[in-house]
């Protein structure tokens, strides 16, 4: 169970991401009464990515959440490249579960973290809020409750993908694995299995089983490996520019002082696991994936989600209280091209950075277990769906 802890973080590093809107914005609608959320019955869209990570939180598997701590960042970068056949970049939306938990006994051991959601901020929160504490692990459970509670949309267009990792036997509970996985096959989501442990002994308990009933991969992985992480000559300078990069997002909403409060606890989050991990969120932050447009007002605008004549004013930063319209959007204004400007920077040094990594450090130790097998099982996936990289 403490593999499955660690394949946690990482498979929702796979992360990825894009985000939908659960609230429609109505004209001369004051932004300080409405709630921005994500939500599981979003307008489908064929150009998507959309994966659920099931994580066993049974037992102690501290070491493999700290590895999904630390990879995280990995997994959201490496779908920054993704691409579909018409060239356009799908969406990423991710959803989680914890199940094997003394605390949700009632419901199986089984809790939803989030629903399918492209805030990395919220992915990352969750991620570093769980605990383990249980010991039931019920795989076929688990997946069925995935398939009920999350839109996976009506068609069979996109990328859908289950990542469940663990390390007790894959048959346990009332739901027998087959059914839920032959329920996933009929909704056209690929059900992969991690097992935390030795390869055979997950044969032995149907984990390779379950992956070959749901059309995808069964992993082992090596839930003590340590990743290694190389200091480069440009860690210093990306550190310095992320700090300024925060400075550019102008908070709007209720939710806006909260949310630019987690984007800074996520960064200090990053911190504390190690300077690389920290780089490699910067890096993400960085991409077209990072997007805030539920409390980030030059996101919002953008992308045309909140006009600003409708925003309550007094909900904005201390710089514009008082401030016209007009003043508001020069300041927007200005603030984006500031974005733009250091998020060039980031991406030209991360690209020096991978650069000298890949020169001072050894194959085998660039990568970690679990992030090595969740990207080679997407990227096999995402080419059956014609996507490419």
């Amino acid at each position: 169970m403490k593999i499955l802890k660690y394949s946690t973080r990482i498979i929702t590093s796979l992360v990825v991401i894009a985000l939908m809107s659960s609230c429609d914005v109505k004209a001369k609608t004051p932004y300080n009464t409405i709630e921005y959320k994500e939500s599981d019955k979003s307008e489908e869209k064929a150009n998507e990515v959309k994966i659920a990570i099931l994580l066993d939180v049974s037992g102690s598997m501290d070491g493999l959440i700290e590895q999904a701590k630390s990879q995280l960042w990995d997994i959201v970068n490496k779908f920054n490249g993704i691409k579909a056949s018409d060239e356009s970049q799908p969406e990423l939306k991710i959803a989680l579960y914890e199940y094997g938990s003394y605390n949700y006994g009632h419901k199986g051991h089984i809790h939803q973290l989030q629903g399918f959601t492209g805030d990395l901020d919220d992915v990352s929160e969750k991620l570093f809020a769980l605990r383990t504490n249980g010991s039931a692990e019920y795989c076929g459970q688990v997946i069925q409750t995935s398939l009920d509670d999350l839109d996976w949309g009506a068609t069979e267009d996109g990328l859908k993908l289950i990542f469940i990792a663990g390390n007790e036997p894959f048959t346990q509970g009332s739901v027998h694995y087959t059914d839920a996985v032959l329920n996933s096959k009929k909704k056209g989501i690929v059900v992969n299995t991690i097992f935390c442990g030795d390869y055979n002994e997950g044969i032995r308990g149907s984990w390779q089983s379950g992956a070959k009933v749901g059309g995808g991969e069964y992993i082992a992985i090596d839930h003590n490996k340590k990743v290694v992480h190389i200091d480069t000559p440009y860690d210093d300078e990306m550190m310095e520019l992320n700090k300024k990069l925060n400075t550019t997002y102008v908070s709007y909403g209720s939710s806006g002082v909260a949310k630019a409060a987690m984007q800074s606890q996520q960064d200090v989050n990053a911190v504390k696991m190690e300077k690389a991990v920290a780089i490699k969120r910067a890096e993400s932050k960085s991409s077209r994936l990072y997007k805030n447009k539920s409390w980030d007002l030059v996101d919002a605008l953008e992308e045309e989600t909140v006009e600003l004549e409708d925003v309550d004013k007094s909900s904005l930063a201390a710089p514009l209280q008082g401030k016209s319209t007009e003043e508001i959007k020069t300041y927007v204004k200005e603030k984006k091209e500031e974005r733009i400007k250091i998020q060039k920077q980031i991406k030209e040094l991360s690209k020096k950075r991978r650069t000298y990594i890949d020169q001072n450090q050894k194959k085998e130790e660039s990568k970690g277990e679990l992030e090595s097998a969740i990207n080679k099982a997407i990227k096999k996936q995402a080419k059956a769906k014609n996507y490419k990289w």
